[in-house]
């Protein structure tokens, strides 16, 4: 699957690789291209998950806020819920779009 933006891909990895939470696909850290994120200040905490953190996603010159999270340190509990340890992975929204 393929997370792209103006036809730029930010990450990709095969489907069985990814995990799917809450209608998300979260992709693999190592499948990202961390070059095309920057941190965000923006905060966010999830009940269940634990705090978030947000990324802006480079598309050329422009910036697009806060369209790329991740859950760098969830709650143990949430690996229960989920299935499966999700750190670090990387889910996207709004105007990146992820395809198979």
């Amino acid at each position: 699957m393929k997370a792209t933006v103006n036809g730029t891909v930010i990450a990709e990895a095969p489907q069985e690789d990814l995990i799917k939470i809450e209608g998300n696909w979260y992709f693999p850290p190592s499948s990202v291209n961390a070059e095309l994120l920057t941190k965000s200040p923006t905060a966010y905490h999830c009940p269940w998950k634990g705090d978030c953190q947000y990324f802006n996603v480079q598309d050329g010159e422009t910036s697009l806020q806060d369209r790329a999270f991740s859950y760098p340190a969830p709650y143990p509990t949430a690996f229960d819920r989920v299935g499966k340890d999700f750190s670090g992975y990387v889910t996207f929204w709004k105007e990146v779009k992820v395809t198979e």
